[in-house]
């Protein structure tokens, strides 16, 4: 129920912003505006404003809305009123009235990571935890545990380092430099000896396009901030519990091998099932109440995508070291915008790859998708639900400026060629490439709710 509220919710908000844009520019402009509504299908709810005339509707259909003005191509219109019709407005107007939409709702993003950066949020310290075998991080001679103090470009630039705040801001700094195919040069200390630091390269470049996808921080190998080694929350039924394990219990070695953190205690349990789905006993060293003792674990095997992995029915690692992000009143605001224009970039240009086929359509996702994590997020609390909110506005602002005729991006499209040649788009092209938006944006539809239903059977 919390996601379908959250995702109603989140969507109805967003839907009212994008059309609130268009709506408030109509008017503006002096454009005569007929219907608000947000939703499509057959209303829920309407009312006509005796003062304007204007019909605001929600509609049972959350998946979009509509400004619906008054337009000559879409019937007679009074003498009187065609100075405030749409299709009669200067090329200015009509351009304003089009981008006013995707505007608003990147308006909303920035107001929204604003408003988290006044307040603050707790994020896990920038500590990495133990990195994938074979990754770019081990590679790099990271072995997990170090405190990232700073992130700046490979040598010969002259940009400053930028310091890291959280782990989370390390995440997305390395995506963005993934991306853009540069490599990084890590600033790292021990957990707790803050002014000892050495330099680590990590070559991203290396990495290929394709990898700029859902694996792409498994292939770098940081995949979670540290935590440690310990026994969390026991299940009842589970393999932890038939051990004798406690929550509560610091593992201080597997089979020999001395546990760094949760990360490695985590992977350790992941292996100890061979590909025939047989689990193997692992003899672990505990600490537990002032002493050390020896208990004999055999982890449940469990498939996985294909693949057998081990459980033992227990929360592994404790929660991490959190820190408390939080901006003053400008630097809230610069951040936000800087933010906003971020995710903006980093959106087109995985839609770039996506489309020149260096990127996986697997990272397209449906409302399926954005009904699940706006229920997670929510479960979490209000400043991950805000975040989310934020990042789905840009997206939505970002995809309704794409030159797909269907979209705002398409009328914008045909006003460019108004704008060069002097006279609008032929009305025979207008409608074949209409046609073809259609068939271009059900297909995308299509692959997001494809993906959307393999990741929740998956």
């Amino acid at each position: 129920m919390l996601t379908v509220v959250a995702f109603v919710l989140g969507l109805g908000l967003l839907i009212g912003v994008h059309e609130y844009g268009h709506y408030r520019m109509a008017l503006a402009c002096g454009v005569r505006v007929l219907r608000f509504s947000i939703g499509f299908g057959k209303p829920l709810w309407q009312w006509q404003s005796p003062r304007t005339h204007i019909e605001y509707a929600i509609a049972a259909i959350p998946l979009g809305g509509f400004v619906r003005m008054l337009d000559e191509r879409d019937g007679t219109v009074p003498p009187d009123q065609v100075h405030r019709a749409f299709n009669t407005q200067p090329l200015r107007s009509r351009v304003l009235i089009v981008v006013a939409g995707p505007l608003a709702n990147l308006l909303l993003a920035v107001a929204l990571y604003t408003g988290v950066n006044w307040v603050g949020v707790q994020e896990p310290t920038a500590v990495i935890a133990s990195p994938v075998a074979g990754s770019l991080a081990e590679r790099a001679g990271l072995r997990g545990g170090e405190r990232v103090v700073a992130l700046s470009a490979d040598q010969g630039s002259e940009a400053e380092p930028e310091p890291v705040v959280s782990f989370e801001h390390l995440r997305w700094l390395l995506v963005q430099a993934a991306l853009q195919q540069r490599d990084v040069v890590l600033t790292v200390s021990p957990r707790d000896a803050d002014l000892v630091t050495t330099e680590k390269r990590l070559p991203l470049a290396s990495l290929q396009a394709s990898d700029a996808d859902a694996q792409l921080m498994n292939r770098i190998g940081l995949l979670g901030p540290w935590t440690a080694p310990a026994v969390g929350e026991v299940l009842p039924g589970g393999a932890a519990e038939s051990a004798g394990l406690r929550a509560g219990d610091a593992v201080i070695s597997v089979d020999g091998q001395p546990m760094l953190d949760g990360q490695q205690l985590r992977q350790t349990i992941r292996a100890a099932v061979d590909e025939s789905g047989q689990g193997r006993a692992q003899q672990w060293v505990l600490q537990r109440d002032g002493r050390q003792l020896s208990v004999r674990v055999t982890p449940a095997p469990e498939q996985h995508n294909g693949q057998w992995l081990g459980r033992i029915g227990a929360y592994v690692g404790q929660p991490p070291e959190m820190v408390l992000v939080r901006k003053g009143p400008i630097d809230g605001i610069t951040a936000a915008v800087a933010k906003t224009w971020q995710v903006s970039t980093l959106s087109l240009q995985m839609m770039g790859k996506m489309l020149v086929g260096e990127a996986s359509l697997k990272n397209l996702s449906g409302p399926l998708t954005i009904a699940d994590y706006a229920g997670r997020s929510a479960s979490i609390g209000w400043v991950p639900y805000v975040l989310f909110l934020a990042l789905i506005s840009v997206s939505l602002g970002v995809l309704n400026l794409l030159p797909l005729p269907v979209l705002d991006g398409g009328h914008l499209m045909y006003y460019l060629w108004e704008g060069v040649t002097g006279r609008p788009v032929p009305e025979v092209w207008q409608d074949r490439m209409q046609r073809g938006g259609v068939v271009i944006l059900m297909g995308m539809m299509s692959i997001a709710l494809f993906n959307d239903v393999t990741r929740l059977l998956g």
